[in-house]
């Protein structure tokens, strides 16, 4: 046997380079550039020659890239969010309205509960459940009824507007006259006349069945009752799951957004009462017919901001245009336009301020979105969800927040979704002074 290979020695001559083809397309034998000129090399082992960079990617392009797949990953964790949202939809639709309502009853059980020391917190929640869901079962029973029951005529009044319409269009001043505003005039009426007998259907169809919508009723009120009486403890529980590094931080932002909520649902709910009633008196005075089927519309309408009071609207006029002509249609349009300014200058800075006050896009294409992914369902729930964003987001990047201990912010106070406005706004304690100070701002 051949003895056994020795390592070279300092004075051995190096190796040669093995013949063959270059092992990458920048080796280079010997000590030439292969006739790249200017090239910035580098001497590796064995006399290869390397370029020091053999080619490099824009600036531009690399940001460009970097930024697409990030963009698609976010893309792709929401659409697994919404995929698995949309498979849990009989148990999260139920958890988001009982969220909704506890924020409408949860101050009163505890307002009842700490202003009546001797009544425990336990029999104050069961008495203002018992009380609101009498007075919203009430309410919505009887708006649902008058709804319903003034539906047919409606219908009518709507396709005879349509019909009217169209005719004014063809033979006016406009004389549109073509198959295309015909084709499409037809259609909306028979929309309309289809409309009244599949209303009912449609409904059902959208939550399944009776069973379900029956089971879904039971969760939501089963929820609710536990949100209204152990809301701090489930609150705790979600926040274990926070590192406790931010945990200050996520409980001061959580309050908050809670306390927005509070404020959103509570105004909402009086405005739409305070819209349905000054609407249906005006379009009773004025000799509107179906006043109350059409009041009952706007009450639902002012659940979805902004594009609810236009839908609304619209339909009122026409059939106000209808029944009573171009004069009444006028004062109808006037008579909207005064319950919107009251609703807009008046009720809402009246019931909220400053805590809760989003630009108008931010509420339109939140509505849309909510309205192209979920239905009606997500247009009704998307201004609360960005309500609730706003609010936590403002926290969680306010470096005061930091600060601030989380047992001093009241989730059950609408003032506490935004702590500017707690510092900056009056609070007199009667209506007279709310009113005195809510016209100097305007004025000012």
């Amino acid at each position: 046997m051949s003895a056994a290979a020795e390592p070279p020695g300092p004075d051995d001559p190096e190796p040669a380079v093995a013949a063959g083809p270059p092992r990458d397309i920048g080796d280079l034998p010997g000590g030439a550039t292969g006739g790249v000129t200017g090239a910035t090399v580098d001497r590796g082992p064995a006399g290869v020659v390397r370029p020091a960079r053999r080619w490099e990617v824009p600036v531009a392009l690399e940001i460009a890239s970097g930024l697409a797949w990030r963009v698609l990953l976010l893309a792709a964790a929401g659409y697994a969010v919404l995929y698995v949202m949309g498979l849990l939809s009989a148990v999260l639709i139920p958890v988001v309205l009982a969220v909704i309502a506890a924020s409408l009853l949860a101050p009163e059980a505890h307002a009842l509960s700490r202003r009546f020391g001797p009544v425990p917190h336990a029999l104050a929640t069961a008495l203002v459940l018992f009380a609101g869901i009498a007075i919203v079962g009430g309410v919505f029973y009887g708006v649902v009824l008058a709804f319903i029951s003034g539906l047919p005529d409606l219908t009518t009044q709507l396709t005879a507007s349509l019909t009217g319409i169209q005719e004014w269009l063809r033979t006016g001043p406009f004389g549109l006259n073509n198959e295309q505003f015909t084709a499409i005039g037809n259609q909306a009426i028979a929309y309309l006349q289809s409309s009244q007998a599949t209303l009912a259907t449609s409904a059902l169809g959208a939550v399944g069945t009776v069973g379900e919508l029956f089971t879904e009723m039971l969760l939501t009120l089963f929820t609710l009752i536990f949100l209204v009486y152990d809301g701090g403890i489930v609150w705790r529980f979600v926040l274990a799951g926070v590192p406790r590094a931010a945990r200050d931080r996520a409980d001061v932002a959580g309050r908050r957004a809670f306390a927005s909520l509070v404020g959103y649902t509570r105004a909402t709910v009086l405005v739409a009462a305070a819209d349905a009633v000054t609407a249906g008196v005006g379009l009773w005075l004025i000799g509107v017919p179906l006043a109350v089927p059409l009041a009952a519309l706007i009450f639902f309408g002012a659940f979805v901001p902004t594009l609810g009071a236009v839908v609304t609207g619209v339909v009122a006029v026409l059939v106000a245009l209808v029944s009573g002509g171009l004069t009444d249609a006028l004062l109808v349009v006037l008579l909207l336009l005064v319950v919107q300014n009251i609703e807009g200058y008046i009720l809402q800075p009246l019931l909220l301020g400053r805590s809760i006050k989003l630009h108008p896009l931010a509420v339109v294409l939140p509505i849309a979105c909510g309205l192209v992914i979920a239905g009606i369902p997500g247009a009704l729930l998307a201004v609360p969800l960005v309500t609730v964003l706003d609010a936590g987001t403002r926290s969680l990047v306010r470096p005061s927040d930091g600060e601030v201990d989380p047992a001093t912010v009241n989730p059950l106070d609408p003032r506490s979704g935004r702590p500017e406005w707690l510092d900056a706004e009056p609070t007199p304690g009667h209506l007279r002074g709310r009113l005195t100070s809510l016209f100097r701002r305007r004025a000012s």
